[in-house]
């Protein structure tokens, strides 16, 4: 609670030194430390309700959508039938949601290690939790190392939504992590993970690209607009067991009609390709370039 004073909630970390963002915050819905993390559902002026997991904020009702829908729809549009997906984390229910909309799912397992979260989400966040309810979804809690060891050749798509790599998750941002999911995609799989923020973590995320091109054929990064993130934008990390891969050219389209009946209110096609297009200084520092 040390970062709740005076009715205002500040997002401090490492991870972006010496700045926060602040909501107002008009009630503490829920507060308490899972086996994993410490846990804080906030109602907020602006931003409606607020996951917030080790006091960094996760999700907002308000904002949310841009994240989950990107991060779902970038690597299922860029493969040619994804039909069986895999979620590792995603505990609050969003990507499940937008994965469950694509037209060739027909499966999901989804690992989250923290049950609290997947409770809590339930009883708070009902927007984003609605992807557990999906006929498509198996629900397994446990660790996603384990799992995935012994799931091998069996997903279309992986998706890793995780927090930042501190606590938990920073076993998610390193490489025997990504070599796990390799081994876990049939040929031509599709990997899309959290990538973090161009304007602060260029380090890690060149990390990330180097071994990953060493892991798979084809590998980009991509990212999106967020303002409860830091610096208003998240990235999200690409690669594909495929070398023919593109990733700024969905192989599937759709329609104002089609986006609209799924109840898409970020992604459409043109803004899967634009994703891509980085600013020159995180072209130059962190731009993935395809193999020669």
């Amino acid at each position: 609670m040390d970062a709740l004073k005076n009715g205002w909630f500040s997002e401090l970390s490492v991870l972006w030194a010496g700045q926060s963002l602040s909501l107002q915050v008009e009630k503490v819905l829920h507060q308490e430390k899972s086996k994993y993390q410490d846990v804080l559902i906030l109602q907020t002026k602006s931003y409606g309700r607020v996951l917030v997991l080790d006091g960094v904020i996760q999700c907002t009702e308000r904002d949310e959508f841009s994240y989950q829908e990107m991060i779902a729809f970038l690597p299922l549009a860029s493969h040619p039938n994804p039909k069986k997906v895999l979620i590792i984390g995603g505990g609050d229910g969003g990507v499940a949601r937008e994965v469950a909309k694509y037209p060739t799912v027909e499966s999901i397992v989804q690992c989250e290690i923290d049950d609290r979260v997947i409770e809590l989400s339930k009883k708070y966040l009902p927007f984003m939790a609605s992807g557990f309810d999906s006929p498509k979804l198996t629900l397994h809690v446990g660790d996603g190392f384990e799992f995935m060891g012994k799931h091998q050749n069996e997903f279309d798509v992986i998706i890793t939504d995780s927090s930042d790599p501190i606590g938990p998750a920073e076993s998610l941002f390193q490489e025997n992590y990504y070599r796990l999911v390799a081994a876990a995609l049939r040929p031509g799989g599709i990997l899309c993970s959290q990538g973090e923020n161009m304007w602060y973590h260029a380090e890690i995320i060149r990390s990330m690209i180097g071994f990953c091109e060493g892991i798979f054929s084809t590998v980009n990064y991509a990212y999106t607009s967020i303002p409860t993130y830091p610096g208003g934008q998240i990235g999200f990390l690409l690669c594909s067991k495929d070398k023919n891969t593109v990733f700024e050219k969905p192989l599937r389209t759709f329609s104002d009609e089609e986006l609209e009946k799924m109840n898409m209110r970020y992604y459409s096609s043109p803004i899967h390709s634009a994703a891509f297009i980085l600013p020159r200084f995180a072209h130059k520092s962190i731009k993935a370039c395809e193999k020669k």
